[in-house]
């Protein structure tokens, strides 16, 4: 597994860590979610980007166990919206059948914001304009068999 930090600057004004990591297994793809997890705090939207089968909902596998969730976590590609309670909630957002940012609003998009939970969205591209600007920004992308690179970007 390779990690590596890199702090950036933007237009010399926003700072900006990325975190790059190479997994190579989902079991690893997991593990990096619920390290990652463990540093969210109520209130976080976590921006799930990659195409299919690129660990988006591993990742969120792993996520929820770093906020010790205790239930299965599944993709909500059907209920767009799978709630697990939690001392800090995760609403699990797959954004893959809407077809606007109108629609993530007729659900109910701002009420979620202000439950003091973790708001994980796959397929984030579809509505990236609903999201604040302090969104963690998590890339999956596919290497072939188990491997996935994934790189984190927040701002700091």
């Amino acid at each position: 597994m390779q990690i590596y930090l890199k702090k950036c600057i933007v237009r010399g004004i926003i700072d900006i860590m990325k975190k790059s990591i190479t997994t190579n297994s989902e079991a690893e793809t997991i593990s990096e979610g619920e390290k990652f997890g463990r540093t969210l705090n109520p209130g976080a939207v976590v921006a799930l980007y990659g195409g299919l089968g690129a660990g988006k909902t591993a990742f969120t596998r792993g996520l929820a166990m770093g906020l010790d969730i205790k239930m299965p976590v599944s993709s909500p590609t059907f209920t767009i919206v799978n709630e697990y309670p939690g001392k800090i909630p995760l609403f699990h957002f797959d954004m893959y059948r809407l077809d606007s940012e109108n629609e993530l609003f007729d659900i109910g998009w701002e009420d979620y914001l202000e439950r003091d939970g973790v708001c994980a969205v796959e397929w984030s591209e579809k509505v990236s304009g609903a999201f604040p600007p302090d969104t963690i920004k998590v890339h999956l992308e596919s290497r072939g068999d188990n491997v996935r690179n994934i790189t984190m970007e927040v701002l700091v």
